[in-house]
């Protein structure tokens, strides 16, 4: 069955510029500021005669510390967003959860895993050549000529399930019995994380595996039924 994913609605994968705090006071600043001077103003012009009750005057500086203390919180919050990224990190977050594919090894954990090679038109047949973490050979598949994916359920010739781990692709093309190329495959892994350091995203797969956002080439859904 020929197949293709197109990667449109793929998070973007490209960093944008941190939005910088306003330099106009905020309104909650303004306030403040205008609290400020109307106490000091009512201070100032006081009638000797009859001062500020005193307790009308603690409970007013206890509203000009609350007041501040909101101000300063406001600020923190501020500089916290600002030092975690602001959208950059709401952007990120669209890749967690999702199915990316890559040229990268597969996770395999007991469920079929999915497969995308290259063709090769000069070829009249295909095998899918799987290895384990070590590199050994541990399992060979006929493909149909033009076949573009392939699921690979990953049992052994008793039709146990192979070892959880680490797998990698490859589809040697033949014509006739002449073998005429080898390419890798790429598979499709769930994003566990999403990482920005400097101005690169790095994607972490599940199992541990980590790539870089640019080399994948197409994302889906993270619902199992999508296979």
């Amino acid at each position: 069955m020929i197949e293709t994913t197109p990667i449109s609605g793929a998070p973007s994968a490209q960093n944008t510029s941190a939005t910088s705090p306003a330099s106009e006071p905020s309104a909650l600043t303004s306030d403040f500021e205008t609290f400020l001077k109307m106490l000091t103003a009512q201070a100032r012009n006081q009638d000797p005669l009859e001062p500020i009750n005193s307790s009308e005057y603690a409970a007013q500086l206890a509203q000009f510390s609350m007041v501040e203390q909101q101000v300063r919180t406001n600020e923190t919050l501020s500089d916290l967003s600002t030092l975690l990224g602001g959208p950059q990190m709401t952007q990120l977050s669209g890749w967690i959860g999702s199915e990316v594919r890559a040229l990268a090894p597969a996770y395999f954990d007991g469920d079929p895993v999915r497969i995308s090679s290259a063709q090769n038109d000069q070829a009249d047949s295909a095998i899918l050549v799987v290895r384990n973490g070590s590199g050994d050979i541990v399992d060979r598949q006929s493909l149909a000529p033009g076949d573009r994916t392939a699921i690979w359920d990953g049992l052994d010739a008793n039709g146990l399930p192979m070892a959880t781990g680490h797998y990698s692709f490859s589809v040697e093309h033949y014509r006739g019995s002449d073998l005429l190329s080898e390419e890798n495959a790429a598979t499709y892994n769930r994003v566990t994380e999403a990482q920005r350091e400097g101005d690169d995203v790095i994607l972490i797969l599940e199992g541990g595996q980590a790539i870089l956002a640019p080399l994948v080439t197409a994302v889906r859904s993270g619902d199992p039924q999508s296979l």
